[in-house]
């Protein structure tokens, strides 16, 4: 069963709208940690939230990783990872992160926990329960 990831995008630099365009890109430019280690647990297949930051603090679409266990080419020692990825389809309608934040059972959910975290985890309920919220 494929695992769970949310990805953070400012749409000025790279929307949604470029992924389609491009159909599939290298995430590349991760320096954290935590969401380096994120990264090397993705696996072909796994699904991934497209969240605009900065500008829009919103869930728009759901990507899905196409290539893993990559070295960031932007990385001149070769030590930071990054996947390819590419776009599956938008979401009925953008999830908000007010949304999220008021949503009871979203309550332990990284994208708020860890408000700074480029590449968070989300788990199966908190998958479910943002793609019934864009459904409504």
């Amino acid at each position: 069963m494929p695992n769970h990831w949310l990805i953070k995008s400012e749409p000025f630099k790279y929307a949604w709208d470029d992924l389609v365009r491009d159909g599939e890109t290298v995430w590349d430019g991760v320096r954290n940690h935590r969401a380096a280690n994120n990264l090397r647990a993705m696996a072909v297949g796994d699904g991934l939230f497209w969240y605009h930051s900065n500008k829009g603090l919103e869930i728009v679409a759901i990507a899905e990783v196409s290539e893993a266990g990559l070295i960031d080419p932007t990385d001149p020692e070769g030590k930071w990872p990054t996947v390819k990825v590419k776009p599956v389809s938008k979401l009925a309608r953008p999830v908000t992160l007010k949304e999220i934040k008021a949503e009871p059972t979203l309550e332990g959910i990284e994208l708020v926990r860890l408000s700074r975290l480029s590449v968070a985890e989300i788990r199966p309920e908190e998958w479910d329960r943002i793609i019934a919220m864009s459904e409504r």
